[in-house]
């Protein structure tokens, strides 16, 4: 079966530079698939791609059978930081999206949807507040009920909660683990936080360090749903996760790193599924 999203040989290049090259992978339709590597492997120019921000200097990525050629409202994209229009209110802003993909409803309409999709995510009672008056977290919710707002098929997320609090964070990753979970939305996100690739997602990708950075082996994720930031380091096969990806960012990502080993297949990489 065809992967729902499929990144064909990708590579990005600039002048006696290469960022990335030979970079295949599959996402599956609901599928939530993490990206994990050091800065300068190139994660964000892959969701840039992915995002249709950016092009690829080689490859392509297909979406539900088409190539991506540039911006689209089948993928939201949910920043590092929150980008939200800050003479708008929070309500404004989801309904501003909203209205990118509903351009026939009218004003009543988008602020009954807005303030709905607003309610998913804790904030009915600040709809009324424009950025200013929102703390860091409550940004990043109104980012996220934007991005959900629109129905994309696919949520791209550029390490959104890296810049709040850990209590901040770890409620938001939990928020979005349960809105994607029971949306079956697909989502692709980066980061550099262990532990939320583990609480989040499905496969974790692991790349080698950059230049020239690849996708180095796939870690499959077998830990139940439901999960739960607080008791995650208590269930069974937790520790080994942690252990191997933190094995591969101290000492693998590096030594791995430049020409790949005798008989690596970048289009099918080695995947890893821990004894549970």
């Amino acid at each position: 079966m065809k992967p729902y999203v499929s990144v064909e040989g990708i590579a990005r290049r600039f002048p006696g530079l290469t960022v990335f090259q030979d970079v295949w992978f599959g996402i599956a339709r609901g599928e939530f698939v993490c990206l994990v590597g050091h800065s300068g492997c190139g994660k964000t120019t892959i969701l840039n791609i992915l995002a249709g921000l950016d092009s690829p200097s080689d490859g392509g990525v297909v979406v539900d059978g088409q190539e991506i050629t540039g911006p689209a409202l089948d993928r939201a994209v949910v920043f590092q930081g929150h980008a939200l229009m800050p003479w708008l209110t929070a309500e404004q802003n989801v309904g501003f999206a909203l209205s990118c993909r509903k351009p026939g409803w009218g004003r009543a309409r988008l602020r009954e949807e807005a303030r709905a999709v607003l309610a998913k995510v804790g904030l009915e009672h600040a709809a009324d507040r424009k950025p200013a008056m929102l703390s860091g977290g409550m940004k990043q919710r109104v980012g996220i009920a934007r991005a959900l707002a629109v129905q994309p098929k696919m949520m791209l997320m550029d390490e959104p909660f890296s810049a709040l609090d850990a209590l901040t964070r770890g409620s938001l990753q939990e928020e979005v683990s349960r809105l994607t979970t029971e949306a079956g939305q697909t989502a692709f996100m980066i980061t550099h936080d262990v532990d939320e690739a583990i609480l989040l997602a499905d496969r974790i990708l692991l790349m080698t360090n950059g230049p020239e950075a690849r996708i180095a082996e796939v870690l499959v994720n077998t830990l139940p749903r439901p999960r739960i930031r607080a008791t995650l380091h208590h269930q069974p096969g937790y520790h080994g996760l942690r252990d191997h990806i933190m094995d591969f960012l101290v000492t693998r990502s590096r030594t791995l790193a430049g020409a790949p080993p005798e008989g690596y297949d970048p289009r099918d990489p080695p995947i890893v599924r821990l004894a549970e």
